[in-house]
C-alpha cells in the first residue's frame, strides 16, 4: 500500500484527531463517573493503541518494518496526558523516500493531539543504546509491538533479554533511586510532593517491577508473591497503594489539563473534593487527600525497602555466615538481622532495641528485609502496656541518649511506624500538613529535622556550619534532652488552642513517665513552652532596650536555658525551609544571647555601660582607618545615646569613617559595602532629612527588587538622617563590587530627585499566597514609654509591599525611628517604631490604620 496523497493528510489527521479526542473523553468521563484507575490506563492506551495502527495502516509502511510502544506507554499504562513514547523498528537504515515518509507519520502523530517521543532505529542501534544508556534500555524492558513486523519485534526481544545483565542493572536503577531521592530529600512528605518521583511515589514501584522483570522474577506483585519476595498480604497492601497513587496522578492530570505530577496547593483542594473529600469543622478537604497520600507513599517506601533487599539477596547471593549480636540479633552482610522469625513476637521490647543496636553499631548499614516485614507486622504489638514497661521506656531513653546514630535511628523509627506507636501523640502529626507558608515539611518531617539539627550541633565534622552553636553545644551537659524537646516542640500541633501549652503537657508527661529528674523535666517542659519566644524577641523587640534584655533574662532564668532554647531556636527555624534563615536572623539571635549571657555574668542591662562600651570599640576600629584621634567628634556630637545603642561598634565606625568630613553636606552621601554579617550588602543614606525619605529609598530598592532585611533610622541633632539599611538578593554573591558602585550612584541620584514619588506597583502574589491568604493585620500602639507608637503590619509577600507601606507613612508624615522587616516563607510581619502629629488624633489614626490595610490587601 502506498501512502496516502499529500492532500489526503490533513483530512486523516483530522479525522484521527476527533475520533481520539472523542474517545480520551469518553475514557476519562467513565473514570469519573466509576473511578477505576486500571480501566483508565487501559482503556487510554487501546484508544491511542487505534489511532497509531489507522495511521501506520494509512501510510503503508513496509511490512519489514515495526511500530513499537516503549516506556510507560509500553507497559501498557496510560495517563491523560502522559507522554507517548514509540519506537520505530527497521530491519535496515532507511532510504531517503522512507526517511521522509516516517518523518511525515511522526507529525501526523503531533498533528493528531499526542505528545510523542520518538527514535527510529534497527535492532543493532537498540542495542549500543541500550549499553550506553541505562533509560534506554529500561524503556526497552518494557517494549510492547503495537503494529508491523512481529518477528523483528520478537529478534529485539531476545536479543535485549540476552544482553541483560541483571547484577549490573540493579545496581544501576538503585543509584539511580537514591539520587532521585536524594534531590526530593529523602522524603516522601514534602508539602507539595511529586507523586511520580518523590520517595514513596509511583516511580519507586516501577524500580521494583524493572529490577524484577530484568532478573527474571515476575513483572507483577502477584508474581512476587508466587516467588516468596514478598507475602501475599504485602501484594494485596502494594496494589492498593499503587492503585491510590494512580488515581492522584490521574486526577492531577485532569483537573490540570497538562501533564503534571505535583501535588501542588493549586489543585489540592480540588483534587480532594474529585475524590469525594470535604471540609469538617477542623480540617481542609485537602488535608484528608494529603494524609492518604503520605499513608499510601510511607507503605510503598518501607515495602520498597524490603523487596529490594529480597531481589538483591536473589541477584547476589553470598554464603555470609551470620555473627551474633546478642541472643536476638545477628550482623549479616552488614545488616542487623533478627535471630528468628518470632523475635518480635516473643519479646516485644526488641522492636525498640533493634533501633538502640543501629545507633550504636555504626557499621550496620540497615536491617535485613526479613527484619524489616518482621517489624512491620509486629507493630500493633506496641500498646498501652507496652508503653508502661519500665525496660522499654529505658530502652527508649538510651536511643536519644546513644553517643552516634541518634538521628539515624529515629528517623528509621518515624519510617516504619514504631516511633508513632511508640508516642501516640507524635502518630497523630504524621503527614500532617502546615498552612503557615514557611514549613515546607509536614510536622513530623519538620520534627525530625530540627532534632537533626540540634543533633549537628554537637558534631564536630559539622562545627564549621554554625560555629557558635558548635561551640555552646560541646559544653551542654545532657544533650539528649534537647533531641526531647525537639521531639515535643510541635508535637501539639493541629489539636486546636495553643500548641505549645499543649505540647508542654506532653512533654511532662514523658519525662515524669521516663523517670527524669524534677530539675531535667523543668528544663525541657521550658523548651516547649517557650520554644517560640527567643525568636519573637529577637525579631519583633528593640534589642538596644536595656529593659528588653532583662525581661528576657528573667524568662530563661540563668544561662542552661538559655543555652539550651538558643540552640533549639536555631535548629527550629533552619528546619522551617532553607528560604526562612538568613544570616541577619542569626545575628540577632547571637546578640540577644550574648547581652542576656552578660545579664547572668553579674552585668545588669546598662544603657550607659552599652553606649560606653561601644563607642571605645568604635574607636579602636577607628585608629585601624589612620583617622586623626579627634577626627570623630564633630559627627558624634550630632548623635544622641540611640543611635549608640541602635548600631555595633564596626557600624559606628564605618560610618564615622565615611560621614566624619561631610557632617554638613548639601548633597546625598550614599555608602555600600558587604555586611558584616557575610550575607547581603549594608547601605547608608546620610542628608537633611525629609518627609518622604523612607518611601523614596524604599521605592528605589523595590525598583531594583531587593529585599530589605533590616532598616535603622536616625536623625541627628542638626536634622540629617542617618539612615543604614540591610538589603538582600539571591544574585548579590555573583557582583558585589559591581553592585556597590551601582547602588552609590543611582540611589543618590534618585534622593537628588524633588518629583512627587512613583505610585507603588501593585506586584502579584505568590502561588502559594494566593492558596492560603494570610487575613492582613494592622496594629498600632503607643510603647511602653508612651512616647512613640509601634506599628505592627502582617500580610502575604508580594513586590512593592514594603514601599507601598512606606508611600503611605509619607502622606500622613509619620516619622519613622526603626523598621523591622521579618519575612516568613510567603508571609510579612514588619514592625515599625513611629511618632508625628497625627497620631495624636484618634480619628487620624483610625484612617491611617485603614489606608495602610488597603495597601495590605491590594
Amino acid at each position: 500500500m502506498s501512502a496516502p496523497a499529500p492532500a489526503l493528510v490533513p483530512t486523516l489527521a483530522l479525522a484521527l484527531k476527533q475520533q481520539l479526542k472523542s474517545g480520551r473523553q469518553a475514557v476519562i468521563d467513565n473514570f469519573l463517573a466509576n473511578g477505576k484507575a486500571e480501566i483508565l490506563l487501559g482503556a487510554l492506551k487501546d484508544a491511542v493503541d487505534v489511532a497509531l495502527i489507522r495511521a501506520w495502516t494509512e501510510f503503508g509502511l513496509p511490512p519489514s518494518a515495526a511500530l513499537v510502544a516503549v516506556g510507560g506507554y509500553g507497559r501498557g499504562e496510560l495517563f491523560p496526558h502522559s507522554d507517548v513514547d514509540v519506537l520505530i523498528l527497521l530491519q535496515e537504515q532507511p532510504d531517503a523516500e522512507l526517511q521522509g515518509k516516517l518523518e511525515e507519520l511522526v507529525q501526523l502523530f503531533w498533528d493528531i493531539g499526542l505528545e510523542i517521543g520518538h527514535s527510529i532505529r534497527t535492532v543493532e542501534e537498540c542495542l549500543r543504546e541500550a549499553k550506553a544508556d541505562i533509560t534506554v534500555q529500561t524503556s526497552l524492558l518494557e517494549a510492547r509491538l503495537i503494529v508491523g513486523n512481529a518477528a523483528l519485534f520478537q529478534e529485539l526481544k531476545q536479543r535485549c533479554d540476552a544482553a541483560m545483565d541483571a547484577q549490573a542493572f540493579f545496581q544501576a536503577k538503585t543509584l539511580e533511586l537514591r539520587q532521585r531521592h536524594a534531590k526530593y530529600e529523602d522524603t516522601p512528605y514534602s508539602l507539595e510532593p511529586n507523586c511520580k518521583e518523590s520517595p514513596g511515589g509511583l516511580r519507586d514501584l516501577q524500580v521494583i517491577l524493572w529490577v524484577a522483570k530484568a532478573a527474571g522474577l515476575g513483572d507483577s506483585w502477584r508474581k512476587l508473591a508466587e516467588r516468596d519476595l514478598i507475602t501475599p498480604t504485602e501484594a494485596r497492601q502494594l496494589k492498593q497503594n499503587e492503585r491510590a497513587l494512580k488515581e492522584v496522578r490521574i486526577r492531577l492530570h485532569i483537573v490540570t489539563g497538562r501533564h503534571e505530577d505535583r501535588l501542588v496547593f493549586d489543585v489540592q483542594t480540588a483534587i480532594a473534593e474529585s475524590i469525594g473529600f470535604h471540609n469538617s469543622d477542623t480540617r481542609r478537604a485537602s488535608e484528608y487527600l494529603m494524609q492518604r497520600y503520605y499513608r499510601a507513599a510511607k507503605a510503598v517506601t518501607q515495602l520498597n525497602a524490603i523487596l529490594l533487599q529480597n531481589i538483591e539477596a536473589r541477584l547476589f547471593p553470598e554464603m555470609v555466615s551470620p555473627v551474633a549480636i546478642n541472643q536476638r540479633f545477628n550482623e549479616v552482610n552488614g545488616f542487623i538481622d533478627i535471630a528468628a522469625d518470632d523475635t518480635f513476637d516473643t519479646t516485644p521490647s526488641a522492636m525498640l532495641e533493634v533501633f538502640l543496636l543501629l545507633a550504636l553499631h555504626p557499621q550496620l548499614k540497615d536491617m535485613t528485609a526479613r527484619t524489616l516485614r518482621a517489624l512491620w507486622h509486629s507493630r500493633f504489638k506496641i500498646d498501652n502496656k507496652f508503653r508502661r514497661d519500665p525496660a522499654n521506656r529505658a530502652l527508649f531513653l538510651q536511643i536519644l541518649q546513644a553517643p552516634q546514630g541518634v538521628t539515624h535511628a529515629l528517623r528509621r523509627m518515624n519510617q516504619t511506624s514504631i516511633l508513632g506507636r511508640y508516642l501516640p501523640n507524635f502518630r497523630a502529626i504524621v503527614g500532617q500538613m502546615q498552612h503557615d507558608l514557611f514549613h515546607v515539611y509536614t510536622v513530623d518531617q519538620h520534627i525530625m529535622m530540627v532534632v537533626r539539627n540540634v543533633r549537628r550541633f554537637m558534631l564536630s565534622e559539622h562545627a564549621h556550619e554554625y560555629p557558635f552553636c558548635s561551640q555552646l553545644a560541646a559544653n551542654f551537659e545532657k544533650p539528649w534532652l534537647l533531641y526531647i524537646a525537639a521531639l515535643f516542640h510541635d508535637i501539639a500541633k493541629g489539636r486546636g488552642g495553643d500548641h505549645s501549652q499543649l505540647g508542654m503537657q506532653d512533654a511532662h508527661d514523658f519525662c515524669t513517665d521516663h523517670g527524669l529528674s524534677k530539675e531535667d523535666t523543668e528544663l525541657v517542659v521550658f523548651l516547649v513552652e517557650n520554644h517560640l519566644t527567643m525568636s519573637q524577641v529577637a525579631q519583633k523587640q528593640d534589642l538596644s532596650d536595656p529593659e528588653v534584655i532583662a525581661h528576657f533574662a528573667q524568662v530563661v532564668r540563668d544561662e542552661r536555658h538559655l543555652t539550651a532554647l538558643y540552640l533549639l531556636t536555631v535548629a527550629d527555624i533552619r528546619g522551617t525551609s532553607p528560604k526562612v534563615w538568613n544570616a541577619w536572623k542569626g545575628k540577632l539571635l547571637e546578640d540577644l544571647y550574648n547581652m542576656t549571657a552578660r545579664v547572668f555574668d553579674g552585668q545588669a542591662p546598662s544603657a550607659e555601660r552599652e553606649l560606653k562600651n561601644r563607642q571605645e570599640e568604635a574607636l579602636k576600629n577607628l585608629r585601624l582607618y589612620g583617622l586623626p584621634d579627634h577626627a570623630h567628634e564633630k559627627l558624634w556630637a550630632q548623635l544622641d545615646v540611640v543611635y549608640f545603642l541602635r548600631h555595633d561598634a564596626s557600624d559606628i565606625a564605618w560610618q564615622t569613617r565615611v560621614l566624619h568630613d561631610r557632617i554638613d553636606s548639601e548633597t546625598p552621601v550614599v555608602k555600600c559595602r558587604i555586611a558584616p554579617i557575610g550575607e547581603g550588602l549594608q547601605v547608608t543614606v546620610y542628608l537633611k532629612d525629609r518627609s518622604d525619605l523612607f518611601a523614596r529609598i524604599c521605592s528605589y530598592f523595590d525598583g531594583k527588587n531587593f529585599s530589605i532585611l533590616d532598616a535603622k533610622i536616625h536623625t541627628t541633632r542638626h536634622g540629617y538622617a542617618l539612615d543604614t539599611f540591610l538589603i538582600s538578593d539571591p544574585t548579590f554573591a555573583d557582583n558585589y563590587r559591581d553592585l556597590i558602585s551601582l547602588i552609590e550612584h543611582e540611589l543618590g541620584e534618585a534622593l537628588r530627585a524633588q518629583g512627587a514619588l512613583p505610585a507603588p506597583c501593585c506586584g502579584r502574589l505568590s502561588r502559594l499566597s494566593r492558596n492560603f491568604p494570610a487575613t492582613p493585620l494592622v496594629d498600632l500602639r503607643p510603647d511602653e514609654r508612651g512616647q512613640q507608637y509601634l506599628l505592627t503590619v502582617s500580610a502575604n509577600d508580594r513586590n512593592g509591599l514594603l514601599y507601598s507601606i512606606a508611600n503611605v507613612l509619607a502622606r500622613y508624615k509619620v516619622n519613622l525611628h526603626t523598621a523591622k522587616i521579618m519575612t516568613l516563607g510567603e508571609r510579612v510581619e514588619d514592625i515599625f517604631l513611629i511618632d508625628g502629629a497625627v497620631l495624636d488624633n484618634p480619628r487620624s489614626q483610625i484612617q491611617l490604620e485603614s489606608d495602610l490595610l488597603d495597601v495590605l490587601r491590594i
